[in-house]
């Protein structure tokens, strides 16, 4: 009997998009992708009725009416409760994680707090954008498993560690100890809609992307921009 459940995908980024059509919308049901908060309504989700909407990258907070009313699944990229809250990837790798855990829950009020359907071990290794791409197949596989078991989210166990949202101004280089620390600090901003790394000198910005250590040295990409306020 052919599935006619409704889901839908909601995600900020292209890559959320490419793995939807390469992957999700082929799943049994009927699928629709939400880009942007103005799709996500009571009244739009009031007219779909889906069985679940899956949150693939998401910094926003999603109206308690449609938390309330419909199974809504984000996957938050660290081992809850530790790692709750803002920039997971970026403040796992300051804190020297080099492997986590991508965690399927049901969303609370409570920013990451809601129970767990299931977590798949995710590694941190590569540039920003590389680990979100990784991590959003591995949400697609999830996804499936989801759809197909309709499993019973369990309540978190432990004391909650929180993490907090980046800033752009932290984006800044300060002093480093030592060349794979700096490297690790580049590559954890080196994503599109990220602020990469930089350092401003003598009336100049420097921005950093695509870094790779090899031989005692790294090599990455440089954009050098006027700082703001000077004539160009």
């Amino acid at each position: 009997m052919k599935d006619e459940s409704k889901y839908v995908v909601v995600g900020s980024r292209p890559w959320n998009r490419t793995v939807f059509d390469e992957v999700i919308s082929k799943y049994p049901g009927i699928w629709r992708f939400l880009a942007s908060s103005e799709e996500l309504t009571s009244d739009s989700m009031g007219q779909i009725n889906p069985k679940y909407i899956f949150f693939l990258h998401w910094s926003w907070k999603v109206p308690e009416s449609i938390l309330n009313q419909y199974s809504c699944v984000c996957f938050h990229m660290t081992d809850v409760p530790y790692g709750r809250g803002g920039s997971p990837l970026q403040n796992l790798i300051a804190r020297g994680h080099r492997e986590t855990k991508l965690t399927a829950l049901r969303m609370v009020e409570d920013f990451d707090a809601g129970p767990v359907y299931f977590k798949e071990s995710l590694c941190l290794e590569g540039s920003a954008e590389e680990i979100f791409i990784r991590a959003t197949y591995l949400s697609a596989k999830m996804i499936k498993k989801i759809i197909e078991e309709n499993p019973e989210p369990k309540p978190q166990q432990g004391e909650p560690v929180v993490f907090n949202r980046r800033r752009s101004e932290q984006s800044r280089i300060e002093t480093q100890d030592s060349l794979q620390a700096l490297h690790d600090f580049i590559r954890m901003l080196d994503a599109e809609g990220y602020p990469p790394a930089f350092i401003e000198y003598e009336g100049f910005k420097y921005s950093f992307k695509r870094a790779a250590l090899y031989n005692g040295k790294i090599v990455a990409d440089v954009v050098i921009t006027p700082r703001k306020g000077k004539k160009t």
